[in-house]
């Protein structure tokens, strides 16, 4: 009999892209059984991989462009996919504002920006973009939006009505938020074009679980600057609240990507969506799923996190839900037997064995991947 297989893995993050991992899992299971029925859908979660995950799904043209790094005065180039065929913009925040592109000693969210990540923006909108999809993941920022919404035409000024600068640091200074052609009125501008933001995280803006408290410190931040940041930020949702009628402070997600998620919805009029559904709904996985007889997915490391608005999960809630078998395959797996078949999953296979270093584990991936492949194909 013929058996059915969804290949939805997410990237093994630092060793493989989403589809060539997916391009290796298929090659090796057909190596075992030739008469297999396999669907390859790449997958995503809002964060770097997201765009490329469309693209090899929808196709696309990949727009590139000269934008402000994530320090005032960088340049860098940045791109994102452009779909003609319904005017849908992707892109990932990281090509423009990532930490990928400061080295450690840079790695400040004081001075860090989304400037250029609101250039991209902008230039999508100017293409005439009915929609844009916008992932968050990798940032190198905690500005709270600030330097996209300028970007974007918004002005931001202190007590003495002038510009505060960019960074993070920089919004203990404002006093007054200006809308895009607006002057004096600081009313919420309404026409904006239709922004989901892609975001895997609950984080809210401020406080113990907020933007500069969990990820600060990954980004550069000393204790005394998350203190700082924190502070920042909670004046920015005062602002917002007081200045345009927007509470955002505690919505869960406004957190994500230094803020700027938070500064999406207070200054583009954007709302939060789970990247994973997204991404799976635009690449018309529950149409693959449905006849299948088992999905394979997974990431560079099956966690806690795994479960939690990642991938993985995405995949196996949507599996669940139309009767298929869910099995994952990763770089390691760090979740109990039990916990894993908890959430409806048959086999949990890791391609880093008990023992092995992991620069091995990385510089092989394809191989092992393969291996662990064609393990599963005998199993299932």
């Amino acid at each position: 009999m013929a058996v059915n297989i969804v290949i939805a893995l997410d990237k093994f993050k630092g060793s493989l892209t989403a589809l060539l991992a997916c391009g290796i899992v298929r090659d090796a299971l057909l190596s075992v059984h030739p008469k297999w029925e396999i669907v390859v859908k790449p997958m995503a979660d809002g964060g770097d991989g997201t765009a490329e995950a469309l693209h090899s799904a929808r196709g696309g043209e990949w727009i590139s462009l000269r934008v402000t790094g994530p320090l005032p005065g960088m340049k860098t180039d940045a791109r994102y996919l452009w779909m003609d065929r319904d005017r849908t913009a992707v892109m990932e925040m990281a090509s423009a504002s990532g930490l990928v592109l400061l080295e450690q000693a840079d790695r400040n969210p004081l001075r860090t920006t989304t400037y250029g990540t609101g250039e991209l923006i902008h230039d999508a909108i100017g293409r005439g973009a009915e929609r844009i999809l916008l992932g968050v993941g990798g940032s190198a920022t905690v500005d709270g939006g600030i330097g996209a919404a300028m970007a974007l035409g918004w002005q931001f000024l202190d007590a003495t009505g002038r510009p505060i600068g960019f960074g993070g640091g920089k919004s203990e200074r404002i006093a007054r938020l200006l809308p895009p052609g607006r002057g004096g009125d600081a009313a919420p501008t309404k026409n904006w074009v239709p922004i989901d933001v892609l975001c895997d995280v609950d984080n809210p803006l401020c406080g113990p679980h907020g933007a500069a408290r969990v990820f600060g410190p990954q980004k550069g931040a000393t204790p005394e600057m998350v203190e700082r940041l924190d502070a920042r930020l909670g004046q920015l949702a005062e602002l917002v609240k007081t200045q345009l009628g927007k509470d955002l402070a505690d919505v869960p997600g406004a957190g994500a990507a230094g803020g700027l998620a938070f500064g999406a919805l207070a200054f583009m009029n954007a709302r939060l969506v789970p990247g994973v559904d997204a991404v799976a709904e635009a690449i018309g996985l529950d149409q693959a799923l449905r006849g299948a007889d088992w999905v394979i997915t997974g990431e560079g490391r099956f966690d806690e996190q795994s479960l939690r608005g990642k991938v993985v999960s995405g995949v196996a809630k949507r599996a669940r839900s139309l009767g298929v078998k869910v099995s994952v395959l990763a770089g390691s797996v760090a979740l109990a037997e039990r916990e894993w078949r908890a959430q409806g999953i048959e086999f949990a296979l890791a391609t880093q064995r008990e023992g092995m270093p992991l620069d091995h584990a990385m510089a092989n991936a394809e191989t092992l991947l393969a291996q662990a492949a064609r393990e599963l194909a005998r199993s299932l």
